[in-house]
């Protein structure tokens, strides 16, 4: 028998990802899309956005291991790298400090074996201005795909596809530079 979920998403959530005030209701168990690991990078607390983007990751069908704030990138890589069912590492920063935070993702994607696609989200650098450059070198550290909203994050990973249970690679994010480009309106 399959388990019946209903509930109604609170007021800041349904800001956050446009969703009207109707119940959501789907079988909890039939509605898989894949296993997602989350969490807010090593220098930043914030946590209300954190777990506003897993109630909706779950909404729609996510399975979600949530790391929470202030976590360390070796964590988010020895999540993704232990675990073959994961499609993509998702983190959050908020104070400005993404570059810092991600120093060592290039080592440690390749310690842990990592090949889940990596997005990053959020305020990612100090000041009200941001530059492409910001993204590059995100790029550079090893981020697929950086998001400047929520509402991109569930079109990116409609893009991804549950990987078989004997595939050897990884779904793979289109290229950076167009991806952005194409999730601006989404």
């Amino acid at each position: 028998m399959h388990a019946l979920t209903t509930h109604s998403p609170p007021p800041a959530a349904r800001a956050l990802t446009g969703a009207g005030g109707a119940s959501c209701t789907a079988k909890a168990d039939t509605m898989r899309r894949g296993r997602v690991v989350l969490g807010v990078a090593a220098s930043d607390a914030h946590v209300v956005a954190n777990h506003l983007i897993a109630m909706l990751l779950r909404q729609q069908g996510f399975e979600v291991v949530n790391l929470g704030a202030c976590t360390p990138t070796e964590d988010f890589m020895r999540a993704a790298g232990n675990d073959p069912e994961v499609i993509a590492v998702l983190i959050g920063s908020l104070n400005g400090h993404a570059l810092d935070d991600l120093a060592d993702l290039p080592a440690l994607k390749a310690r842990y074996r990592v090949t889940a696609p990596i997005m990053v989200g959020g305020n990612l650098s100090v000041g009200a201005i941001k530059s492409d450059a910001v993204f590059d070198a995100l790029r550079d550290l090893g981020v697929d795909m950086v998001l400047s909203h929520p509402r991109q994050l569930i079109a990116a990973l409609a893009m991804l596809q549950r990987p078989a249970p004997d595939a050897v690679d990884r779904p793979r994010l289109t290229p950076h530079a167009a991806t952005r480009r194409s999730l601006e309106h989404a």
